[in-house]
């Protein structure tokens, strides 16, 4: 193996900016991003194991869930063809617990397990857009609110909107709309000009919402013939994440129904993206969530549908690297079939020496035209590269990269090999 110092212009950093679109369906409690459709398996019909979003570090792919046994009450292990996997720890003197839904209080600890007891967790994590919605913020004091109030204030100076008390209202005694994206969707900024979103009422368009002034105001621009069009329905958060729509005008005169107890209403931006609720579901059971109530469609609202489109802005740090490999440089392979075979591959060996066959002889690969087993090419040195690893100023081993093919490299030849790593 030969190893080569990079040059001074052989090591190039730079950043990567990207605006990658994201896109959001909600429909009847389903949630689809990018149009994705759920693909089915040999084990699973859905290979993803997630209701909606993407699958974060895609744990449990094409894996079953029907196959395990009890360990106790509190805990199980799949056992059988494939089974999924799963974070998992014993209870022992290090009191060290999985918190899956939140911190364990030492009660709970102590009286639930056993010393010995696995403690298990499940898997696949998912990653999705949600909704809340907030009646009167001054009432249910909603903490993910009031954790955003110095924020909405300090964009202000953008516009008046996000003021929580201006001349358009006081958010603080209004229905609220609150969308939460997580950063993984949009990198390190929603980017501005770029947020769209629709209400359909039975397939038919009967609001769009574009923030075209860049400046964070989501204003109303369809459907055609609206005479709410020009009013700003909420404000975008860029940097954090978050939508927050403030319209309670009525979008149709049609009504919707917006819980299994019958409540009726006519569609308004306060109550966009009804049924994205699932993800802050509060029951500690894990059952249905709780929030699918008055203001927040449940089961009933099939006739509605809503998207919503933008774009991130994502800095990739790259770190370039040509391997250059010179005239006269890197003729020697580490693959046994370089030399020719049947050579003997000592000269002397004892309990004091160990000498190698110098004089063994390199295999011709140069391949004849003539193509006749009875005739050889003249001899040529060439190797077949087929990895470059690449180390650090102590030589520990940073990374190897594989080529997808061998490439042939003659003794008068000169190839730079470009290798790109993201940081």
């Amino acid at each position: 193996m030969s190893v080569r110092k990079f040059g001074k212009n052989d090591v190039i950093h730079n950043t990567i900016r990207a605006n990658p679109k994201a896109q959001f369906f909600v429909y009847d409690g389903n949630i689809f991003y990018n149009n994705d459709p759920q693909q089915s398996g040999a084990f699973s019909p859905n290979i993803l194991d997630i209701d909606s979003g993407i699958s974060l570090y895609e744990y449990n792919i094409d894996r079953t869930r029907d196959l395990y046994v009890t360990v106790n009450p509190n805990s199980h292990v799949s056992l059988g063809k494939n089974p999924i996997i799963y974070p998992f720890l014993s209870k022992d003197s290090t009191r060290a617990s999985i918190a899956s839904a939140g911190p364990m209080d030492a009660a709970a600890f102590n009286g639930a397990f056993r010393y010995g007891d696995i403690l298990t967790a499940s898997y696949p994590q998912s990653g999705t857009i949600t909704r809340e919605y907030i009646p009167q913020p001054s009432q249910s004091l909603n903490i993910h609110y009031y954790s955003l109030k110095n924020t909405l204030n300090f964009y202000g100076v953008k516009s008046e909107h996000y003021l929580i008390s201006s001349s358009y209202g006081n958010k603080n005694f209004q229905p609220l709309n609150l969308i939460h994206i997580p950063s993984l969707f949009y990198g390190t900024q929603i980017k501005p000009g770029t947020v769209n979103l629709k209400w359909y009422l039975t397939g038919s368009l009967i609001g769009e919402l574009r923030d075209s002034k860049e400046n964070g105001e989501l204003i109303q621009v369809g459907p055609a013939g609206s005479t709410e069009s020009g009013s700003v329905a909420g404000v975008v958060l860029y940097d954090e994440g978050f939508v927050l729509l403030t319209g309670s005008w009525n979008l149709s005169h049609l009504t919707i129904g917006l819980s299994s107890s019958g409540v009726a209403t006519t569609p308004k931006w306060t109550n966009w993206g009804a049924g994205a609720e699932s993800m802050l579901a509060s029951n500690p059971s894990g059952g249905p969530s709780a929030k699918l109530t008055q203001g927040n469609a449940g089961s009933t609202l099939v006739s509605a549908s809503f998207d919503m489109s933008f774009r991130g802005v994502t800095r990739t740090q790259v770190l370039t690297m040509y391997a250059r490999a010179g005239r006269g440089e890197v003729n020697y392979s580490s693959n046994p079939t370089f030399l020719k075979y049947g050579q003997e591959p000592l000269r002397l060996t004892s309990s004091h020496i160990y000498e190698e066959n110098p004089n063994r002889l390199i295999a011709n690969t140069v391949s004849s035209s003539y193509g006749d087993s009875d005739y050889s090419a003249s001899f040529k040195r060439q190797v077949y590269i087929s990895k470059i690893a690449v180390y650090d100023i102590n030589k520990n081993l940073v990374g190897v990269a594989t080529l997808a093919s061998p490439v042939k490299k003659e003794e008068a030849e000169q190839i730079a090999f470009k290798i790109k790593l993201d940081l």
